[in-house]
């Protein structure tokens, strides 16, 4: 089975450094290349068109019958916050741009989008309002409205997935520049969400702290990616197999094939 992702790169534009969204494929989420045919970004500012964008980026695909579907951020270039975009693809590789589909008084980001049953979920990243918020589609993919606050806090790249019965969310403090990561765990996606034991479980490496994506299960593996921002935000990513993860517990190893 081959594996679809996206990264975010920067690239030179008008404003100088922007974001743009490009694909790779691979046979696996750690074996991954350019993808022959495609010219990235396959999204870039340029392409939205409701909004003046000064670029894109943080995108989160989810397939439905024979459409994928990309949100991701976009940087109003008038009021410099972050909105949630979307995307529509049938093959995963050619994008059109749909529209805004999530906007708020403050910033968003990082708009992480799951499924529970026949419902669509997405926790974006709302550090600005001081709270972790959960929202549900009305009317998958573009209507959305609130469904709950998970926890309070200036939180960041806030990731959930769900294991052995449990809810798991890693999340960075706003405050922490990207070198710190906490975990916590629930029995339902509405919480009460209860911090683990051994919180911060990453508490000063800005290295490998700050999430940078889904959590995924290869084969039997759990692998959590994350963001390098040595020397500066963005530098990379790095892939990290969980060997460990109960409420009291947590080990974590880097993989040998770490992107």
């Amino acid at each position: 089975m081959r594996e679809e992702a996206t990264q975010s790169n920067l690239g030179p534009g008008k404003n100088g450094a922007l974001w743009s969204i490009g694909m790779y494929a691979g046979r696996t989420p750690l074996d991954l290349r350019p993808v022959e045919g495609i010219d990235n970004p396959v999204l870039s500012a340029e392409d939205v068109t409701d909004i003046r964008a000064r670029f894109v980026a943080d995108p989160f695909m989810i397939k439905t019958k024979d459409t994928w579907h990309m949100f991701f951020e976009v940087m109003n270039a008038d009021t410099l916050k972050g909105e949630i975009g979307l995307a529509a693809s049938e093959d995963g590789m050619k994008w059109n741009y749909a529209g805004i589909i999530l906007n708020e008084p403050f910033h968003l980001s990082y708009p992480y989008v799951f499924q529970i049953d026949d419902e669509y979920y997405m926790i974006p990243e709302t550090y600005k309002s001081n709270t972790i918020r959960l929202y549900r589609a009305d009317l998958f993919p573009g209507k959305w409205s609130l469904a709950g606050i998970l926890m309070d806090g200036p939180w960041v790249d806030c990731s959930v997935f769900r294991h052995e019965g449990r809810w798991w969310m890693f999340a960075c403090p706003a405050f922490s520049k990207s070198s710190a990561l906490e975990l916590f765990h629930a029995e339902t996606i509405a919480g009460p969400w209860r911090a683990h034991a051994l919180n911060p479980i990453i508490g000063s490496n800005n290295r490998n702290a700050r999430p940078a994506g889904r959590v995924i299960a290869d084969g039997a593996a759990l692998i959590r990616f994350t963001q390098d921002c040595h020397p500066n935000y963005g530098t990379s990513v790095r892939a990290f197999e969980i060997f460990q993860l109960t409420p009291s517990t947590y080990v974590e190893r880097e993989v040998e094939r770490s992107p």
